[in-house]
């Protein structure tokens, strides 16, 4: 298989890589650019190409997914403690009162 050829990958690896790279693209990364992060993530979580004979049910990791969630909540710490304490009350007060009633 020559570099470059994404014949051994299944269409949801292309299809991940595709979404993968018009996310970075959005974000101001330039189109090649785009496209060899979105391959490295894919073969990241999946370890390659996966269209072959009996290795193919082999399941993906999410270890790069994961990873932007934990990324946020920068905002959230920069408020006091007060204000986050009492955002906290405010919204389980909601969850109590919606459950009850």
């Amino acid at each position: 298989m020559p570099q470059g050829d994404k014949s051994r990958y299944t269409d949801k690896q292309k299809r991940k890589a595709q979404h993968i790279a018009d996310s970075y693209e959005e974000r101001g990364v330039d189109e090649d650019e785009a496209a060899a992060r979105a391959w490295a993530t894919v073969n990241k979580e999946s370890g390659g190409g996966n269209k072959s004979g009996s290795g193919r049910g082999r399941p993906d990791t999410t270890v790069s997914a994961r990873r932007g969630g934990r990324i946020g909540g920068a905002a959230s710490a920069r408020r006091p403690a007060a204000d986050r304490s009492a955002a906290a009350k405010k919204g389980w007060e909601t969850r109590r009162r919606k459950a009850a009633g």
